[in-house]
């Protein structure tokens, strides 16, 4: 995922290397949580199990064996992309320590980011409102 334009500039020059040091030579294109390999086609469940075509098992969202999945939980599989991106685990883009970054597949770093989402989430939901009262009436 691109970086912001108005977030550019507290990360490093040198961004896109330590990225891909991170991603590709210390995780070995896995995601860091789950172990989903990168730019594969997965089928996944959305608890979080996922299928491994290499172990032949299903996975739980720790890379432990899972459970195969019931009749009712086979009709929810979807196949999804994995693309690994590089966190900062303590959300600063600033602290670029190799110890500070992690390669995370899309769902490992939404839930990483699960309080930051529903900050910006509930400030949007209030911003709207406040729209609303100012130019439409009460909450139009």
């Amino acid at each position: 995922m691109p970086i912001r334009r108005e977030l550019r500039s507290l990360y490093p020059p040198h961004w896109r290397a330590l990225s891909a040091e991170v991603r590709f030579g210390r995780a070995g294109g896995r995601c860091e949580r789950c172990g989903r390999p990168h730019k594969t086609l997965l089928r996944c469940l959305p608890d979080g199990r996922w299928f491994c075509e290499r172990s032949g098992t299903w996975r739980d969202g720790r890379n432990r064996p899972a459970r195969w999945p019931n009749l009712l939980d086979a009709v929810q599989i979807r196949t999804t992309k994995v693309v690994l991106a590089t966190a900062h685990l303590n959300h600063d883009p600033r602290d670029n320590r190799l110890r500070n970054l992690h390669a995370l597949c899309q769902r490992c770093h939404l839930l990483h980011d699960r309080a930051y989402h529903r900050a910006q989430r509930w400030k949007t939901m209030r911003r709207r409102w406040a729209m609303g009262d100012l130019f439409l009436g009460l909450y139009a």
